[in-house]
């Protein structure tokens, strides 16, 4: 295919050449209506761009067919079948991939450190989720994704289940043996989702981690906007296969989408299909031998160490990483990363990407240069040349795996859905949880609905919080009371 072709900004510039008055939405008409001031924050390029899909982007009976060509050159450009695009993130993008491969009280293998994107799928359909664990590094206190063998001893036990889900790579930019988990899916008949929110780069360059639909994954759910140059909420999800039908796909996702996308978003993903087409492997040419460069660096730091594949990936471990995510450990500076992303925030003005007790990280992608990181490198000598100041880290009690890991009793629809009450913390012990508790980022729930709780989790989340630990979807985001089950 001609993949100079950008359909929706081609459209879009055939829009405003030809100075169409809309009667319709959107009410602030090109930005006439839009408040001054306003304007003069967001640019006129923004309201001028944000026009009606239908009725303005393409006509009322979509006789241009503009969003189906710039779906097909998507699929085209990374291998797949068929993409549709979302701009309700990711987030929706899971959620129509699950409910086309399972339903109310089917079974689906999930990875337990799946996103919390993918717990409100399983409480809005009902889902029955079978956990997988990940595989838990004892001495970094870091789960990786689940192993092939995990998913093969889940199916075996569970041999009904629909399907299966794994997030691969992780936030921290570990990744899992993609193909060993399709076989296995494959050798039971039934598909392999893959969220992999982290990863929209991989199919564009060879010594990035083998992407889903290179390792036979059925759906990929992919975030633009997080390494791509998608705007906000932008995502797209691939299918190939015949194992889920497509127009399946395409009615979960209108059954949870918007009826008003945005074309802002629509053009930023044609756009940078196009640029990963002609630019691509040159741009991360670029990238990654930056990021080596990064990392080198930063390990020259005094208290400071980067994560390699040495460190996260063998035996027990991930199968590989994303280099572009540049883990660092910092325990040798004696204070947390939440701390230190705090502080470089303050006194650089540069926000870091994920933060725990241990660690911080940044997350380079084709947009950086030798001017961004050196302002990173200035930032992470001065915080640990300030390390005193941020001393003593405040303990976070991290549980063992089997403390970590609670039992789920009831259906997270159904606890999520129930009576419930808010108790006090120490009443919380053996209750069962009505609500999602989720450190952000990465957003991976320490506790979910249907779950009971343990001391161990709740002494960990209040720990957390009192070492600079975030928990915003919980109903008291401070963790002293929790929102639990009525149990008959």
């Amino acid at each position: 295919m001609d993949h100079s072709q950008v359909p929706v900004l081609d459209a879009l510039a055939a829009y405003h050449s030809e100075n169409q008055t809309p009667f319709t939405p959107p009410g602030h008409k090109q930005g006439r209506g839009a408040d001054p001031r306003v304007r003069a924050i967001l640019g006129d390029a923004v309201f001028h761009s944000d026009v009606l899909a239908t009725s303005g982007l393409d006509d009322r009976v979509e006789s241009k067919g503009v969003l189906a060509k710039a779906q097909e050159l998507m699929a085209d450009a990374v291998g797949a079948d068929h993409t549709f695009f979302s701009t309700c993130g990711s987030s929706l993008s899971v959620k129509a991939a699950m409910l086309s491969v399972a339903g109310p009280h089917e079974k689906l293998l999930v990875g337990r450190d799946a996103h919390k994107s993918v717990v409100s799928g399983l409480v809005l359909a009902g889902i029955v989720p079978v956990w997988v664990d990940p595989q838990w590094d004892p001495e970094r206190h870091l789960a990786h994704p689940p192993s092939a063998e995990a998913f093969r001893a889940a199916f075996a036990e569970h041999p009904d289940a629909r399907g299966a889900l794994v997030t691969t790579p992780t936030p921290y930019g570990t990744c899992s043996d993609l193909a060993a988990i399709a076989e296995t899916c494959h050798r039971h008949g039934v598909p392999l989702i893959v969220d992999e929110a982290w990863g929209a780069h991989l199919p564009f360059h060879p010594d990035l981690p083998t992407w889903a639909m290179d390792a036979g994954a059925d759906v990929c759910v992919t975030s633009v906007h997080k390494m791509g140059s998608g705007l906000e909420q932008s995502s797209v999800f691939h299918l190939q296969g015949d194992l889920i039908e497509p127009a399946v796909l395409k009615n979960r996702a209108d059954l949870l989408g918007t009826t008003s996308p945005s074309v802002l978003v629509y053009a930023a993903l044609d756009g940078w299909r196009r640029q990963m087409m002609e630019h691509g492997r040159r741009l991360y040419d670029d990238t990654l031998a930056l990021a080596g460069r990064v990392r080198e660096r930063i390990g020259e730091i005094e208290g400071m160490h980067v994560h390699g594949h040495e460190d996260f990936c063998g035996p027990d471990r991930a199968a590989d990483l994303d280099p572009l995510q540049i883990i660092v450990d910092i325990t040798g500076l004696g204070t947390t990363g939440y701390r230190i992303g705090d502080w470089i925030r303050e006194h650089h003005r540069i926000n870091l990407h994920l933060s725990d007790h241990r660690r911080t990280s940044a997350q380079l992608t084709h947009a950086d240069d030798s001017r961004s990181t050196d302002a990173l490198l200035a930032a992470l000598r001065d915080v640990a040349a300030h390390a005193e100041e941020l001393r003593p880290a405040t303990p976070v009690e991290v549980p063992d795996p089997p403390e970590l890991r609670l039992e789920q009793v009831m259906l997270p629809r159904d606890a999520f859905f129930g009576r419930v009450e808010q108790v006090p913390l120490d009443k919380a012990v053996g209750r069962v949880s009505a609500e999602m508790l989720t450190p952000y980022p990465p957003g991976i729930p320490a506790a979910l609905p249907g779950e009971r709780l343990d001391s161990a989790v709740l002494r960990y989340l209040r720990s957390g919080i009192e070492a600079g630990m975030v928990v915003p979807d919980a109903a008291d985001t401070t963790v002293q009371t929790v929102r639990v089950s009525v149990e008959e």
